[in-house]
């Protein structure tokens, strides 16, 4: 906290609902919230994720460390929280835990989401040790069977291998940190395991479980992924049979004012559902960042969103107004 970050904050907020409430674009100061990339490279086989199918349209690789302290150096006395995800395993890169502890030594709130079987005991001590402050572990589903449906190639056990070595190593240390997630993703075939997976976390000593819904690609006739239990899906089954999303596509975003998504290669896309960098709205190896959250690429994007949020593909699918459930 500082008085350069609450400044910057409160600027956000307002250039936000001033948009809100005369429907044009506002933008007031920097994000307060970013996500990097660390890698697009992943060892499973998701699914509904471009990563795990191999399925970009965009160039693959890691991000450097150099120009990650350049993004710092940009962004950092603005920054209340950073994001080490957005496609790929983020321990993949072998400078991931370098950078972590680079954005802890410029006191940002940083946290990660990962499949864990990277997490052996070098690494979760490595992981304490870097002061991340928030670690998210995917687990979606509690017997071999039912994990593998849908994080195809992964092995269960080494997931609860890697919580366990974190949670070992965060009391050795005697660390307050990372806070300690089980996020299951809820699916069909794992949604019957939904009280498990809470008895689970707390035999390990996990902090949390959060229940998460699954983004579906291909859901208007129906996905075998969708949940039978209507209040765990972003999808409802209408009288025809066919399916439509919850959420209602309100003509504003709160992300795109004070959250952006930047690439391990460097482009800037509006959120984390843009996960093919289709609306790329400049590069930072080609322009500060500051002229890019100002320029016309952000301002055009703004405008259109403002205009009709359902005639952005991405947003066809988003969960923002949609519930969550923990």
């Amino acid at each position: 906290m500082s008085i350069k970050r609450l400044w910057n904050a409160s600027k956000v907020y307002a250039s936000f609902y001033i948009t809100k409430w005369f429907k044009k674009p506002v933008q007031w100061g920097l994000p307060f919230s970013i996500s990097v990339e660390p890698t697009t490279a992943c060892n499973l086989r998701c699914p509904e994720c471009p990563s795990g199918l191999r399925a970009f349209s965009r160039d693959t690789g890691n991000l450097k460390e150099d120009f990650f302290r350049k993004i710092i150096s940009e962004l950092g006395g603005q920054l209340f929280y950073l994001t080490f995800y957005f496609q790929g395993e983020p321990y993949i890169n072998p400078k991931f835990l370098e950078m972590v502890a680079y954005a802890h030594s410029k006191r940002i709130y940083t946290a990660t989401s990962t499949n864990a079987h990277f997490l052996d005991d070098k690494n979760a001590k490595a992981t304490i040790e870097s002061g991340l402050d928030r670690l998210i572990i995917s687990i979606d589903g509690t017997t071999q069977e039912v994990y593998e449906a849908y994080r195809k190639e992964g092995k269960l056990e080494k997931v609860l291998e890697g919580a366990r070595n974190i949670v070992k190593w965060k009391k050795a240390l005697k660390s307050s940190t990372p806070h300690i997630i089980f996020q299951f993703l809820v699916v069909k075939p794992n949604e019957h395991q939904i009280e498990e997976v809470y008895r689970l976390a707390k035999e390990i000593g996990v902090d949390e479980v959060k229940l998460k819904t699954a983004q579906i690609y291909d859901y208007t006739n129906g996905n075998e992924l969708i949940p039978e239990q209507e209040k765990y899906s972003r999808y409802a089954k209408q009288t025809d049979g066919t399916y439509s999303i919850k959420n209602q596509l309100l003509n504003h975003c709160w992300k795109l004012w004070h959250s952006c998504v930047i690439t391990w290669d460097g482009w800037v896309v509006p959120c984390c559902f843009d996960k093919d960098a289709t609306y790329k709205l400049g590069s930072l190896k080609h322009e500060t960042f500051r002229d890019l959250w100002h320029g016309q690429a952000y301002e055009d994007f703004r405008i259109k969103l403002l205009s009709g949020r359902d005639k952005i593909d991405i947003c066809n699918n988003c969960t923002e107004g949609c519930k969550v459930w923990h």
